[in-house]
């Protein structure tokens, strides 16, 4: 990509909206927050087009021109594609929604979630600082993301995980070539290993948020499904919520897209989705408070939503309220429930953690907070694959006489 196709300017702390030059790597903003990537998008609408653009092979990487790698050099593939919009018949009429429901399937990424895309940027990002040390705390898929992507970039990578994240995920780090451990405590707490070795073992800090480019792979599915559904954006997206960067990204890629004249002023209802066992996104919102307090206890078995305490819970807050939507906790019996239901009647093998936001869709219609005939987007943040299922399958003894009526 040549230097004049190239519009990513600066950072900006997400509190204070202070100026941060991107020349060297960075994790929070002075002020403590988050830092976001901003980009000339003025030259820009006047000098790409989105169509052309959406018509590229290469899966999230084909938005370089919204995103902050600048030479080819640094981009790390793995063969990404699209993910597909997988409609929901059976499940979404048993729950009561009358309009199109659609599952944005994430599972299809490389490593077999929606972590390839932030983790991608991350590591890329990182490679042209010219880091080779990276760190975080992870509940499984981040990590496995985070190993792969610095495997192939030639790095090393460390992943701090909670001792009962899926053995899956612990394996699949290692066969990486990660280095991983499991650690007494939950994400919060590992996190705050990754920090107390930094000095020591000169990693860098990949943690959700606490660097600014994870974010910007993260919003790239905002783009990918304006364009999948022929720019117009669904009346409302349910997106399970732990760190929340992804819903934090797309929100920020529609503001994106606007100010590029893709899209008009429209928004969907954003719906952050947690475990009734940890949700203190919830909390906040029902409290009307902008920041969470961490929730103590944290308890689920959807994994990857278990996040007792989030940097970006302003920003999650933000955007839930702005967009007229809401936070919503469903019970661990609710998720399986959903999930049987959604494998049973259309076929899809959903993560517990997207299973949560079919749950949620079906609480959301209960309670009048959407209506029955909207047009929804539910993420399933992962293939269910890597997730424990419930036990099944009878013993058969062939020799024995059969009783077919039982069958």
């Amino acid at each position: 990509m040549t230097a004049q196709r190239f519009y990513f300017s600066h950072l900006e702390c997400s509190d204070t909206g202070a100026r941060v030059e991107a020349d060297r790597p960075h994790n929070l903003s002075p002020a403590g927050k988050p830092l976001l990537a901003r980009y000339d998008l003025l030259r820009a609408r006047g000098e790409i087009d989105r169509d052309e653009i959406a018509a590229r092979p290469g899966g999230f990487w084909k938005w370089r021109e919204l995103l902050p790698v600048r030479d080819d050099e640094h981009v790390i593939r793995l063969g990404e594609a699209d993910t597909p919009l997988v409609e929901l018949d059976g499940a979404a009429a048993a729950i009561g929604a009358k309009g199109r429901v659609l599952v944005k399937d994430e599972g299809r990424l490389p490593t077999g979630s929606f972590k390839a895309r932030g983790l991608a940027l991350a590591v890329a990002m990182a490679r042209s600082f010219g880091l080779t040390r990276l760190a975080m705390p992870t509940n499984g898929n981040a990590g496995a993301a985070l190993s792969a992507y610095a495997a192939r970039a030639g790095m090393q990578s460390w992943s701090f995980c909670p001792a009962d994240t899926p053995d899956v995920n612990v394996r699949e780090i290692a066969l990486h070539g990660g280095r991983v451990y499991r650690v007494n405590g939950l994400i919060h707490e590992c996190g705050a290993l990754v920090a107390a070795g930094k000095q020591r073992m000169g990693w860098f800090d990949v943690s959700t948020l606490k660097e600014p480019y994870r974010i910007e792979g993260k919003k790239t599915m905002g783009l990918e499904l304006a364009a999948q559904l022929g720019w117009r954006l669904p009346d409302a997206i349910f997106y399970p919520t732990g760190g929340g960067t992804g819903l934090i990204g797309m929100w920020k890629a529609f503001s994106e897209m606007q100010r590029l004249g893709w899209i008009g002023d429209e928004r969907p209802k954003m719906f952050a989705v947690q475990a009734a066992g940890c949700a203190p996104i919830v909390r906040a919102f029902e409290d009307g408070a902008d920041h969470a307090e961490e929730w103590r206890g944290a308890r689920t078995f959807a994994a990857g939503i278990r996040v007792p305490k989030a940097i970006g819970d302003f920003l999650i807050l933000r955007a839930v309220r702005e967009s007229g939507g809401a936070a919503l906790a469903v019970s661990d019996a609710h998720i399986q429930a959903a999930r049987t239901l959604c494998g049973a009647r259309d076929g899809l093998l959903l993560c517990p953690e997207g299973a949560a936001t079919l749950a949620a869709l079906e609480r959301a219609i209960a309670g009048g907070l959407i209506e029955k005939d909207a047009g929804v987007v539910l993420f399933n943040c992962g293939s269910g694959l890597k997730y424990p299922m419930p036990a099944a399958g009878e013993l058969l003894d062939r020799n024995a006489e059969i009783d077919w009526d039982a069958i």
